[in-house]
């Protein structure tokens, strides 16, 4: 059976360079990053390397990089550990409308603690109302979080122009008070698009390692000098103390090796889903009743979002999976839920990869149109 694998902003799989790396850190140098002896002094050189890589990635200090489970870990950390350490100044916390599942759960659970929230709303292509967020900053707002593109529709934020607000306003109104953080998930951007935490005036970034063709179970969490934030995980003395848990160094070095790869394929591998993207959609626009979702211009190249009239996302899914084709209808983090998605009602999500094929592509933009004319003719929501 022909398969298509087009899934890629839901995982990636691991990168040859970061797999070899890895290797070694299984069996042959197995020590404890903690432990005083030769074998643990081994694998804390190989935790610090890593580090120091990913901080001149992202052309900040290496020690302010923090490494944890995952993206999700990283956002609720962010969320919990900032309101927790600035407690006393405020209750306020600012999101956009289309964050990922992990930081509306966070938000709706501090919600119940009694902090407000606010969310900022985007427009028609899923881009943040910048005049609408401006409104929103008040004296006790202690943080604002916004994606850097959305996993779902791709949609790029204009993260400087928000940091911009951000700093204007902390310069105007908070010279002698505590300032209003600005935080970005960049799991779907970080190895894939430039990233410059310095011109966005960003405090704090979120990455997932596979994401970025790395192995899963780690992510990391950028937190600038001399912003406070309360440890997420108590316990031992890991990671300076702010995230107790026995370090996982295979994870880690391949983190770091994956980045590296990322930042070198980057270039390349744009103009490759440049190229896909332009000719997937202008087949599937070709579909009666198909429509494009998000930003044509502003938009991550490898993520292309559209929907179907009168047709189901769940239905789409399954049938493209049983003729060997993958894609999402929402997030993955969320899609075993039969309900919407707080990003768009019903949708299709076709994500591009290193690995993807042109055949593959030529094999969906094939299958496509029959699958949609098949439940076209089945659907309870068929219109004349």
């Amino acid at each position: 059976m022909k398969k298509a694998y087009l899934d890629y902003a839901a995982t990636t799989p691991v990168c040859f360079e970061a797999y070899r790396a890895m290797l070694p850190y299984f069996s042959a140098r197995y020590g404890n990053t903690m432990s005083l002896h030769q074998w643990g002094k081994e694998a804390r050189v190989a935790l610090e390397q890593s580090r120091k890589k990913i901080s001149e990635l992202l052309n900040v200090n290496s020690a302010e990089i923090f490494f944890t489970s995952s993206a999700s870990e990283s956002n609720n950390w962010v969320l919990k550990g900032i309101i927790s350490a600035y407690l006393p100044f405020g209750r306020h916390i600012i999101i956009s409308a289309i964050e990922h599942p992990c930081i509306m759960a966070s938000v709706q659970y501090l919600k119940k603690l009694g902090f407000e929230v606010s969310i900022a709303p985007v427009d028609k292509v899923g881009k943040l109302d910048l005049e609408k967020f401006e409104k929103l900053i008040r004296p006790d707002t202690i943080l604002v979080s916004v994606m850097h593109a959305n996993n779902e529709i791709g949609t790029i934020q204009p993260l400087e122009e928000i940091g911009e607000i951000i700093s204007q306003y902390n310069k105007n109104q908070r010279q002698n008070l505590p300032q209003v953080l600005f935080h970005t998930d960049a799991s779907q951007t970080f190895g894939k698009i430039n990233i410059n935490i310095k011109k966005w005036k960003v405090d704090l970034l979120t990455a997932s390692s596979h994401k970025v063709y790395g192995p899963k179970g780690v992510g990391l969490l950028y937190i600038k000098k001399d912003v406070k934030i309360e440890p997420f995980i108590h316990g031992g003395e890991q990671e300076i103390g702010l995230r107790a848990s026995t370090i996982n160094v295979p994870a880690i070095v391949g983190f770091a090796k994956a980045a590296e790869m990322g930042w070198k394929k980057m270039k390349m591998e744009n103009v490759r889903f440049n190229k896909w993207r332009k000719k997937i959609i202008e087949s599937v626009l070709k579909i009666k009743g198909s429509s494009i979702n998000g930003s044509k211009d502003e938009s991550l190249p490898q993520i292309i979002n559209f929907s179907f009239k009168d047709i189901e996302g769940e239905s789409l899914i399954s049938l493209l999976d049983f003729k060997g084709i993958a894609v999402s209808t929402g997030s993955a983090c969320s899609s075993s839920k039969l309900t919407p998605s707080h990003v768009l009602l019903a949708l299709g999500l076709v994500s591009l990869g290193r690995y993807t094929k042109d055949l593959e592509i030529k094999y969906f933009l094939n299958e496509l149109p029959k699958v949609v004319n098949q439940l076209r003719e089945l659907s309870p929501f068929k219109t004349e």
